[in-house]
């Protein structure tokens, strides 16, 4: 999720476990917990492309980043805090949960978060929320914002951090419900429309859990549609991509290559250009031009066939593309076409 949704989680864990004891310095220091997971960024100007997008929600994102080095920074902490009526394991169980629930979070978004890692890379990815949800993050917020402004040893801080907690929880359960309806809604209009799959990934669309996307696999291609939990009718509209994986096989061995299409998660296409190919990877759909689907791919991948081991480049976004997309998927929700 974004890092003020991290920060607002990592900040009500820190009260419920430390609040009553040290006050807002929970808060704050469950604030630091929920943001040092993504500090894992900071590695980016020292790795490849491939490299960066295979470490962002590795290690720091693992169970075992969490149990190993929650002492560590419980250690720091309570060093600055000798006075206060707190406990080593106290604070030492605010940067596990803060950690932990960091990484869970995360892993009900599209991107997948390797919770097991170093012991596997696989990418734990529900896919039920967006990376930036108001609805999830805001009423979070307040309620954590009241609880701030209550006397620590007041009952009512707690209801209302707690409020906030399950105001939050609650709605990260219907995201959960929202897709196996969704994911009911696609499959029978793929069957319908006559559309043989062999699997297909639901997500929501940009700041919302109303609007989603299906992409399909079939042998030779991907079909590609919404459906607005508004929608009046189910019939939905899918764009085929053609898969070409077959351009990649003289490169077939590189190690990169392999890399980035373990990342994709096998959604993706390529595209031939003059000097090598285009990977698309599918699981963030379009910008502009998603209505036909024309646009260009949110993440894309330039292969450069002309070094040995290839070379490879992110694609940049326009960022006023962006947010006429955006406001297209606005339109789209209240079945707009």
């Amino acid at each position: 999720m974004d890092s003020l949704t991290q920060i607002v989680l990592g900040a009500a864990v820190g009260e419920a476990i430390l609040g009553r004891k040290v006050g807002n310095k929970a808060m704050l220091w469950g604030a630091v917990a929920g943001t040092i997971p993504d500090l894992d960024i900071l590695a980016s100007p020292f790795l490849d492309v491939v490299a960066e997008v295979r470490w962002h929600r590795s290690l720091t994102h693992s169970f075992v980043f969490a149990i190993f080095s929650a002492p560590f920074f419980a250690f720091l902490t309570k060093k600055l805090h000798q006075k206060d009526d707190s406990t080593l394991p106290e604070w030492t169980h605010l940067y596990l949960w803060g950690f932990i629930t960091h990484a869970l979070l995360d892993s009900f978004t599209t991107w997948g978060t390797q919770l097991f890692y170093p012991f596997t890379n696989y990418g734990v990815s529900f896919k039920s929320i967006f990376v930036v949800d108001p609805i999830y993050t805001l009423p979070f917020l307040i309620c954590l914002v009241i609880a701030a402004c209550i006397k620590r040893t007041m009952p009512k801080r707690a209801f209302w951090n707690w409020l906030g907690i399950a105001l939050s929880s609650t709605y990260l359960l219907l995201t959960v419900c929202n897709k196996f309806y969704i994911n009911s809604v696609f499959e029978a209009e793929l069957a319908r429309q006559g559309l043989s799959f062999k699997k297909y990934e639901t997500k929501p669309t940009p700041l919302n859990n109303l609007l989603w996307n299906c992409t399909a696999e079939s042998d030779s291609a991907y079909y590609s549609g919404y459906y607005s939990l508004l929608d009046e009718s189910p019939s939905i509209v899918f764009h085929r991509f053609p898969k070409n994986h077959y351009l990649l096989t003289p490169h077939w061995q590189e190690e990169k290559l392999q890399q980035l299409l373990e990342v994709t998660e096998g959604y993706y296409t390529v595209e031939k250009m003059d000097n090598g190919f285009v990977i698309n990877d599918l699981r963030f759909g379009q910008t502009t031009g998603w209505k036909d689907g024309t646009g260009n791919f949110v993440f894309a991948y330039f292969m450069d066939t002309r070094t040995k081991p290839c070379a490879f480049e992110q694609r940049e976004n326009d960022f006023k593309e962006g947010q006429q997309m955006l406001g297209q998927f606005f339109e789209r929700i209240f079945g707009q076409e």
